[in-house]
């Protein structure tokens, strides 16, 4: 999955698209002007490669890449608080924040946003108000309740960053975490989110961390065979879709070049590997690297969304109106 530079394709973007290993595009806000260019620039890529999974993050809060034309999703860490500590109905709000989220991006022809974030509040700097909650019993009732809002819509949900992100301080894009906890600790803190909503079969797809977890394996979690597959495949049978984190990433840095760290990241277990704001790096990538002939065994284009699911859910306009109007409530509180 790699991504463009602007508010339209230029032919070197088409000619990126059209590699064979190519199977998804991320949009960032440097890609969006309004939602009629955005509408036309998702034409375009659908004329080029209609089948590709096209993604975006748009969780809500800070992390939201396209605001004007759409409606302004809080803060995912903010539900609770604003339903005073009521979690039955901070559960009902997460539910119709995951609809409108879902429905909105559905309606422009967008697959799937990389949503929810189940890491836990705690010292993180990149992760904050992005989680629902510091504590994972919370974290676990509000993101199945967003989830459930998705599927409603139509949408697929991918769980981030696994095993959790919250509990170790530096920002991975830009330095690379160590947490040194023990896996007693991470087990029963950070990881309890993603065990319990792959047990219940929430999980459609899982982003692992770009945290090296010192006191277990000597690599990042999104690198490592012992988290993606004795864990993560193994103790907790997730079957659904893996995606690495941006290979862009400093925390994913420690592999090497672009090449070596796609062959770590695909050797560790994941399906779909991303590599986003460096074009110089995704052709070096497409073009350098040995790609393996077999294709993955969990396919990430089983994550577009079902077309008649999506055509009963665009119909539901006066929830999607309910929606709009909970979530500018919260925003301006």
């Amino acid at each position: 999955m790699l991504d463009i530079e602007g508010t339209e394709l230029e032919q070197i973007d088409k000619l990126r698209l059209t590699h064979p290993m190519v199977g998804g595009l991320i949009l960032f806000s440097r890609n969006y002007q309004d939602r009629q260019q955005l509408l036309q620039l998702i034409q375009q890529i659908r004329q080029v490669r209609p089948e590709l999974l096209i993604a975006v993050d748009h969780e809500g809060g800070r992390v939201q890449r396209f605001v004007e034309g759409f409606t302004k999703i809080p803060a995912m860490g903010d539900i609770l608080p604003q339903a005073n500590g009521c979690l039955d109905k901070a559960s009902k709000w997460a539910q119709e924040l995951g609809f409108l989220m879902a429905i909105e991006l559905l309606a422009c022809d967008i697959d799937l946003s990389f949503a929810p974030v189940l890491d836990l509040n705690g010292i993180s700097q990149v992760i904050g108000k992005r989680s629902f909650s510091p504590h994972p019993d919370e974290v676990s009732v509000l993101a199945t309740a967003f989830i459930n809002g998705m599927r409603q819509a139509g949408m697929c949900s991918v769980g981030k960053h696994f095993p959790g992100h919250g509990s170790v301080a530096p920002d991975s894009h830009i330095a690379m975490p160590v947490d040194e906890r023990t896996m007693e600790q991470v087990e029963l803190l950070d990881m309890q989110p993603f065990s319990e909503l792959i047990s219940a079969k929430q999980l459609d797809g899982v982003m692992p961390a770009h945290v090296v977890y010192s006191k277990i394996d000597d690599k990042p979690a999104g690198f490592s065979r012992f988290w993606l597959q004795e864990i993560l495949r193994g103790k907790l049978a997730f079957s659904g879709v893996i995606f690495s984190d941006d290979l862009g990433m400093k925390g994913a840095s420690f592999a090497g070049d672009y090449c070596h760290r796609a062959k770590a990241a695909l050797d560790a277990g994941c399906d779909m590997i991303l590599l986003c704001n460096d074009s110089q790096g995704v052709d070096e990538l497409l073009n350098g690297f040995d790609w393996p002939v077999t294709a993955p065994k969990h396919n990430a284009l089983s994550l577009k969304p079902d077309a008649l699911q999506l055509a009963k859910a665009l119909e539901q306009n006066e929830r999607w109106q309910r929606a709009k109007t909970l979530a500018e409530q919260l925003t301006m509180a």
